[in-house]
């Protein structure tokens, strides 16, 4: 599975990367924004992105949205990545056409399993 992580916050990004990466199944790239999101996809096809809620200049919800609009990604499985995980917000997050949510702080020895049990 090729997964992009996508978190304006690097020691987040690397933590991800090193436990993600720890799952042979998994092949991963991640990116600091989501105008790096974009560039890395042009390039590399991923089979499910790790989207972080809160991030400067192009927010998750936003990116997902434009993600949407573009045939190539239009059913790419999104989880976002959120630090704000209140009942509410969970439910907003579902609607935004995310397949789930993990919340920060997440613990790296069960973020490929949480991962993979969220993706299917």
């Amino acid at each position: 599975m090729r997964v992009l992580y996508i978190d304006d916050e690097s020691d987040i990004r690397e933590i991800a990367e090193i436990a993600l990466g720890l799952d042979p199944e998994m092949e991963i790239r991640t990116a600091a924004s989501a105008a790096d999101a974009l560039a890395v996809m042009e390039e590399w096809l991923p089979d499910l992105a790790l989207l972080d809620v809160m991030m400067p200049h192009m927010d998750g919800p936003a990116l997902l949205s434009r993600l949407r609009t573009m045939d190539r990604y239009r059913t790419l499985p999104v989880i976002f990545i959120t630090a704000r995980a209140q009942r509410s917000e969970l439910h907003n997050f579902a609607t935004m056409d995310a397949i789930g949510v993990i919340a920060k702080p997440f613990d790296p020895m069960t973020l490929a399993a949480s991962v993979c049990e969220i993706a299917g």
